[in-house]
């Protein structure tokens, strides 16, 4: 950066490399995105919430609450479940000076302008469809987490519904107001969570309880 401060490295990784973007910070600066060779990725928000999380199957772009905005598959990922889904180009400012270009899997640009200068880097990887059964199996979720992600759930529930107190003052008016669309999701994959890992039926009966208070 202009600062002197550190803005894109590029390192390896054991087997893989890695490029890394951070914020303009002197210390401890925070990581604003991370492109991975193996084809995972992701980029974060400056509150460090996940922005764009991209894997060898394809990408989803959530919003500043977590909520998902779009998703989208590989052109070459056959093996990716559900419906396919084309990327349409995206394009995201990390900061005033770095930006990231998405176009296709092995087409992510990362442009970094200064005092007139640009540089950019493709940090795009083509993985092969036959990977897919390579990938690690995902992590489960233990009972901390989800009863974080059923307390979360449970709150932002909460704010829809004092909002609809605020704006409905009737009560006849506030019963038919359903919650959003992207809430009710998120609380069908907290519930499917629970019944796809290894957890006590209490668990399950005690995350039930509190999304649908």
């Amino acid at each position: 950066y202009p600062s002197g401060n550190l803005a894109v490295l590029v390192a390896r990784e054991e087997q893989q490399l890695v490029c890394i973007v951070q914020e303009d910070e002197p210390s401890s600066a925070a990581v604003r995105a991370v492109f991975k060779s193996n084809g995972r990725s992701s980029c974060y928000y400056p509150s460090g919430a996940v922005w764009i999380n991209m894997t060898i199957l394809g990408g989803q772009y959530l919003d500043r609450a977590g909520s998902r905005v779009r998703r989208w598959t590989w052109a070459h990922s056959s093996r990716s479940p559900g419906p396919r889904v084309p990327l349409s180009p995206i394009f995201i400012s990390l900061n005033r000076h770095v930006g990231v270009r998405i176009l296709g899997q092995d087409k992510i640009i990362v442009s970094f302008l200064a005092m007139g200068q640009q540089a950019k880097f493709n940090v795009g990887t083509r993985v092969e469809a036959s990977d897919v059964g390579r990938l690690p199996p995902p992590a489960r979720l233990g009972e901390a987490e989800l009863l974080l992600l059923a307390f979360r759930v449970r709150i932002l529930l909460l704010f829809h519904r004092l909002r609809g107190c605020l704006d409905f003052p009737s009560s006849e008016q506030r019963d038919r107001i359903q919650p959003p669309a992207h809430l009710l999701t998120q609380t069908w994959k907290i519930l499917q969570l629970c019944t796809a890992s290894d957890v006590s039926e209490e668990l399950r009966s005690s995350v039930r309880a509190i999304v649908n208070a």
